[in-house]
């Protein structure tokens, strides 16, 4: 068998209160998957009805056409194509063997979902033992997937990197079987950088303009099937649909498309049915639904969707204040919250980790108690992959957690029970923020996502307001007058900004003494300061005008991060700790200098 992890999170299951979400009149076995696995479906993995895209696409998908699927997050992608690769390859005589090596191939963003599609697939062929999944991506030991490999995987999961690594280098990878092809999360997979690999890979399977594939010992050519799957759509995806799929059923793209018709066999100049002039007319209106689903996004109706006005000096103080009163509100809950940085990652989960608190001052230290009470998990792309793999793991399989983390964990993943995403960090562009608040209200489940913006930012809303996104604005002033100053709550208070707030200034003074109490955290709020400025004027195109460097009061952006230097303190510091190495050095270096031997 393949490589075996630690307790996986579970799938989503699917709920009778999903509303629309479920085809209430259709079950798993009218879209023809094989009683068995139905029974699975529900008995086991408690999926009790297909979603609108499954049922969209699983009759697709099995009857082996090429399918471009454009679907909301959290809309059941992943068992819109695992389903049908099971159906199919258990029903195949003679059965599938190991040694028969690769049928589908499924090609993911990140590491993380691709633990999570293997995850899924372990479970949907619990009762076809004889069909073997498995996953390689960058980060694990190259020798021992070589090894799995080498033995047979059926469904190998991948990341595009260490896949093109594996077809060029490991001659034991047995392919020459393989039927499907699938690109999950593709508008990720393109953003990342990955689209030369992906071109290098269909080339290298013979699958690039819908090839048949490869050719067996007997002359005979597999039937190749290429699935593509994207929340959103954009040049990049439309260009490797066009090299990839041919004449494919577009699902999802438009209402008037339906997965049935002459309308779907939109592709390349391919033999087709349809004269040329047809075709291009079709291929015309192919683009106009492509570049009308670029401009819209579709969020879940249960999303309540709302943004804070904070000032950038208050941003940290807030921050704690609204994951404090959604813990008090409700104990068991999940929180993902978005930064922009690796470092800035790692600074505000030592914070929330480790911040002490008491609303009342005259307490002794050892009276304080950690300000939040729940389990902080960080992840981002710098971090080893054994710790990657543990607050995967370990956020998915906990009832009440808070996750920090970089836009790592807006690819795909699926995080059971999340209901509240915060975005500390504007995404930037809109598709990324489409991809953040996809973590929670996921099929049919209720979920709230917020949005930080500095009064400077308030333009962003417009620039979501484009693409069908509209959000309100939170109440943090009746969030704010339900703690206590000094260790009572007034009953009425005056009106007062929020920055000399008593609770927000005495949560401000107890952060910067935090951040100084330490070289190493101190450290961590330089480097996470310093992250955060570059990353700010990244911003491309109309967002530059947005989010300008030159608006900040950089000061307050220190003390965001609990710094009370201005930045030209902090950088001067640590312009006098650098002199301070080179005199040591130098102190050192005529010492060394004596202690040479002599030459005779």
């Amino acid at each position: 068998m393949s490589k075996k992890l630690g307790k996986l999170p579970p799938p989503l299951a699917v709920h009778e209160e999903a509303g629309e979400e479920l085809f209430a009149s259709c079950s798993f076995a009218d879209l023809g998957l094989h009683s068995t696995l139905c029974a699975h479906l529900q008995d086991k993995m408690s999926f009790q009805a297909p979603t609108r895209i499954q049922a969209q696409a699983i009759p697709v998908a099995i009857s082996g056409q090429h399918m471009l699927v454009k679907a909301a997050t959290g809309t059941g992608k992943t068992l819109a194509y695992l389903a049908p690769i099971v159906h199919l390859l258990q029903m195949r005589e003679p059965r599938v063997d190991r040694t028969h090596g690769t049928f589908a191939l499924v090609l993911v963003p990140s590491r993380e979902l691709c633990l999570q599609v293997y995850g899924i697939a372990q479970q949907l062929v619990h009762r076809f033992h004889w069909i073997v999944p498995g996953y390689v991506m960058g980060g694990e030991n190259r020798a021992k997937e070589k090894a799995r490999l080498r033995k047979g995987i059926s469904i190998l999961i991948a990341t595009p990197g260490r896949l093109l690594d594996h077809l060029q280098h490991t001659a034991s990878f047995v392919y020459s079987n393989l039927q499907w092809i699938v690109f999950d999360e593709a508008d990720s997979i393109l953003e990342l950088g990955f689209g030369k690999a992906v071109e290098d890979i269909l080339e290298h399977l013979g699958s690039r303009n819908g090839a048949p594939g490869q050719i067996k010992n007997k002359g005979e050519h597999i039937r190749r099937q290429n699935l593509l799957l994207s929340a959103t759509l954009n040049e990049k995806v439309n260009r490797l649909a066009k090299i990839s799929l041919k004449n494919p059923v577009m699902i999802g793209l438009d209402d008037q498309n339906k997965p049935s018709g002459k309308s779907n066999n939109v592709g390349n100049n391919h033999t087709s049915l349809l004269s040329d002039d047809e075709e291009d007319e079709i291929l015309g209106k192919q683009n106009d639904l492509v570049e009308h689903a670029v401009d819209d996004f579709k969020l879940p109706a249960q999303l309540v969707q709302r943004y804070v006005k904070v000032s950038c000096g208050s941003r940290l103080a807030v921050l704690l204040t609204i994951l404090k009163s959604l813990f008090e509100r409700q104990v068991s809950q999940k929180v993902v919250v978005f930064f922009s940085t690796c470092d800035s990652v790692d600074f505000h989960h030592t914070v929330l980790s480790q911040l002490e608190w008491s609303s009342d001052p005259q307490l002794d230290i050892d009276k304080k108690q950690n300000f939040l009470s729940c389990k902080v998990f960080r992840l981002h792309g710098n971090m080893e992959q054994d710790d990657r793999k543990k607050s995967f793991l370990g956020f998915g399989s906990e009832k009440s957690a808070i996750l920090v983390s970089t836009d790592i964990a807006a690819r795909g993943l699926d995080f059971p029970k999340v209901k509240y995403i915060i975005q500390y960090d504007s995404p930037g562009e809109a598709s990324e923020y489409v991809h953040r608040v996809g973590r929670t209200a996921r099929i049919g489940e209720k979920g709230e996502a917020l949005l930080f913006l500095q009064p400077i930012e308030l333009d962003y809303l417009k620039d979501l307001e484009l693409h069908g996104v509209s959000l309100t604005e939170y109440p943090f002033q009746k969030v704010l007058d339900s703690f206590p100053v000094n260790g009572q709550k007034p009953h009425k208070r005056k009106l007062i900004s929020l920055d000399m707030h008593p609770w927000i200034m005495s949560l401000q003074r107890s952060l910067e003494a935090f951040v100084a109490a330490e070289d190493a955290t101190k450290k961590l709020a330089r480097d996470a300061f310093c992250s955060w400025v570059r990353a700010y004027t990244a911003h491309r195109g109309e967002l530059k005008k947005i989010f300008m460097v030159k608006k900040l009061h950089l000061g307050h952006v220190a003390r965001s991060f609990g710094l009370k230097e201005q930045p030209s303190l902090v950088g001067r510091s640590h312009q006098m700790q650098l002199k301070k190495r080179k005199k040591e050095q130098k102190r050192e270096w005529p010492a060394k200098r004596r202690k040479l031997p002599s030459k005779k």
